[in-house]
């Protein structure tokens, strides 16, 4: 698999968890999108998703959880990761 130009950031706090994902092109949104369409539907409590505009003309997606007593959003973020090749989060 090739390197990934998708930038992931990933905060948690208690029972609080954020995955954002940063990218430039049409194509790598679709693959976010597919991945977190693919990826959550694992878990038993539904994120909360949004988007916005990064600078250096990069946007982004975020998945939140709320309220993850069993940190269930930890292995759906992993999952994602793995999905689209991101070896590491910032």
């Amino acid at each position: 698999m090739t390197e990934c130009s998708i930038i992931a950031d990933h905060k948690s706090e208690e029972r609080y968890t954020k995955l954002s994902l940063a990218y430039s092109t049409e194509q790598e949104k679709e693959q976010i999108e597919e991945a977190i369409q693919k990826c959550t539907t694992e878990c038993s409590i539904q994120p909360i998703i949004y988007g916005g505009d990064v600078t250096g003309g990069k946007k982004m997606i975020t998945i939140e959880y709320h309220d993850d007593c069993d940190r269930e959003g930890g292995a759906v973020y992993e999952k994602i990761l793995c999905t689209l090749g991101i070896k590491e989060c910032h």
